[in-house]
């Protein structure tokens, strides 16, 4: 066997090792030695074996005249340039034209002197037969080449996840890369299972983990540039269970129409890497028998939040999934994955807003709900605080208006998906959310019936609006990557993290508690942009780098952002059957307070009046800022 590998190798190193003008000349000479070889066996096959001698003059003229003419057509196609591994319809129509013009040669010293050269016939064979010979000599030698590249240059081992016109593309490119090699096609698309394209075999979506183990892949792609981005992330969480590496790859025309944001996406983020610790969503514990059988109903379910709790929940085999949310294409997106996920499911998309009580109100009692997860919400801080109205209006009144008709319906839980920007906030964004925590532990404390609690996150990574997407788009632009702080720092989780914890709360929820996940340290956003540089192939331009490619630019920080975040108010920590997620019991308003405190909240959102909404939030909320340039459009 060492023996076998040492051939290989010695073999391998030859090849490699030729000069371009030596391979040149190899096929030039080659072609020559075809034109003989054609010329012998048409004159044998014609004539007999007697002619060559009794012959022999005029034949070696004809035969002289045709390497002349071959040689020169041949340099003049470039036929000896052309390289084994690119030798396909060109290279054959190059090939074609020499012949012919074998054949044209032939056939006019037969017309000149008929009486002493073979006849017409014997030409035509000729040519046809270096036809044949040269290019099948030339595919024989491509294939060597390829097994010999093979067996001395370990290729990196790939599947294609999808056979449509990317994924074909992708495999003509790769079968002559000296560094990838591609082994099979895995499509869903039963037209397409069975046949082999590109010279790869097309299997089902079951037979992977199976052709994993049979042909070692080491990475799996995604040539599926049109589906929809949750297919491609739910499709890469499932391939990366088997152990491989998992990239999404855009279309040519993207690449072509130099679209670098696609381009940049073909390369993985690790998450784990960027988190600075191992991911949690496969290490918490399913919650299966919460679920199972029950009616629930998932508000913003479009969200990046509320369409992960979806996807994760038809795992659980719910008897009725309600998705609620107020934007028609996210609505229609989330429905119609997880219709093809689970497609005798249970499915209701309602159109509406948490704001709408009468929808609200009807929807809890017609449908039976018996858990609610209420992940709708303006998030993004920015945009919150220049329409501090209307996020208060959604993120609070429709906070109430949603516990509420839970409550009077006697749903049996209810959790709120809350924020780590809700303690001692300094922006709207992370007001609303804590005045609708205090709306939720206020109804905790006077009903029996629904469970209510509240799961507090940090930054989730993947979610619109998070630095991930951002610093990408930044980074595929060519930076820089914009950073509000140097000393920026946050909590992190993933989206299956968040979704997760979420799921959890409400089997462990006693009432009133707030769930939080123990993410360790906070992480510096300064390296999270700089793992992302480097991770791209990519390097950061600084005082020690100047001449790195991507700048990392400081903005400032903006209105209602913090410089560090909090996850909890007091001190007090409980636990819960789980070790890394945490219950605070944290105190709140009284029911009297609450309702003043919602009484002039709601008399600031009808008159439109900022300045009495500033000063609710100072007086009801812990540490709000007051910030007088907030604009005239909340």
């Amino acid at each position: 066997m060492c023996l076998i590998s040492g051939d290989r190798a010695v073999l391998y190193k030859t090849v490699t090792s030729l000069k371009q003008g030596q391979k040149q000349a190899f096929f030039l000479t080659l072609d020559m030695l075809i034109v003989v070889l054609s010329y012998v066996f048409s004159m044998v096959l014609f004539l007999g074996p007697s002619a060559l001698s009794s012959n022999l003059s005029a034949a070696s003229n004809d035969l002289f005249a045709m390497m002349c003419i071959a040689a020169a057509l041949a340099t003049y196609f470039g036929l000896h340039k052309v390289k084994l591994k690119s030798y396909e319809m060109q290279g054959m129509l190059s090939s074609g034209w020499v012949a012919l013009a074998i054949t044209a040669t032939g056939l006019a010293f037969s017309a000149l002197d008929p009486d002493v050269t073979p006849p017409a016939t014997v030409y035509i064979v000729c040519g046809m037969m270096f036809l044949i010979l040269s290019v099948t000599s030339r595919l024989a030698l491509r294939i060597a080449l390829l097994r010999i590249y093979r067996n001395g240059n370990r290729r990196l081992r790939v599947l294609i996840y999808g056979a449509g016109q990317t994924g074909q593309q992708l495999a003509t490119a790769l079968a002559t890369d000296d560094a990838v090699l591609p082994m099979a096609f895995v499509d869903d698309e039963p037209r397409l299972q069975s046949l082999t394209i590109a010279g790869l075999k097309v299997h089902k979506s079951e037979d992977l983990p199976e052709l994993v183990k049979r042909y070692d892949i080491q990475r799996v792609i995604l040539a599926m540039p049109s589906a929809p981005p949750a297919k491609r992330t739910l499709l890469t969480r499932r391939i990366a269970e088997h152990g491989v590496e998992v990239h999404a790859l855009p279309s040519f025309a993207d690449l072509i129409s130099n679209d670098a944001h696609s381009l940049y996406q073909s390369r993985p983020v690790d998450l784990n890497e960027l988190l600075g610790r191992d991911g949690l969503a496969d290490k918490l514990p399913g919650s299966r028998d919460s679920y199972k059988g029950r009616c629930i109903l998932v508000t913003g379910a479009g969200g990046s939040i509320g369409s992960e709790l979806c996807r994760q929940l038809i795992a659980y085999e719910p008897a009725h999934l309600i998705l609620l949310d107020h934007a028609e294409h996210a609505l229609f997106e989330i429905e119609r994955e997880l219709r093809s996920l689970a497609p005798l499911m249970r499915i209701s998309p309602v159109l509406g807003s948490v704001c709408e009580k009468s929808l609200v109100n009807v929807l809890m009692q017609s449908r039976k709900v018996e858990i609610v997860l209420h992940a709708a919400a303006y998030k993004h801080v920015p945009m919150v605080e220049s329409n501090a109205i209307e996020g208060m209006r959604n993120n609070v009144i429709g906070t109430r208006t949603v516990a509420q008709a839970a409550r009077d319906a006697g749903v049996e839980r209810f959790i709120l998906v809350s924020t780590d920007k809700a303690v001692r906030p300094v922006s709207v964004m992370g007001a609303s959310k804590r005045f609708a925590e205090m709306i939720v532990q206020d109804l905790a404390t006077r009903t029996s019936t629904t469970r209510f609690s509240m799961v507090r996150f940090g930054n989730v990574l993947g979610s619109s609006g998070s630095v991930i997407p951002l610093f990408a788009e930044q980074i595929a632009r060519g930076g820089p990557v914009t950073l509000t702080h140097a000393d920026v720092t946050r909590y992190f989780m993933t989206i299956p993290e968040a979704a997760r914890l979420v799921l959890l709360a409400g089997s462990f929820a006693r009432g009133g508690d707030v769930f939080v996940l123990d993410m360790g340290k906070p992480i510096a956003v300064r390296d999270v942009a700089r793992k992302m540089i480097e991770g791209s192939g990519l390097t950061v331009c600084d005082a020690d780098n100047p001449d790195g490619d991507i700048e990392i630019e400081i903005t400032g920080l903006r209105p209602g952002e913090k410089l560090y975040e909090e996850l909890l108010i007091g001190s007090d920590m409980l636990t819960t059957p789980h070790p890394k997620i945490l219950r605070a019991q944290e105190g709140h308003l009284s029911e009297i307070e609450l309702a003043k405190a919602l009484k002039s909240l709601s008399e600031a959102i009808e008159t439109r009046d900022v300045a009495l909404l500033r000063s609710v939030l100072a007086q009801w909320i812990e540490q709000i800022e007051d910030r007088p340039d907030a604009t005239v459009n909340q």
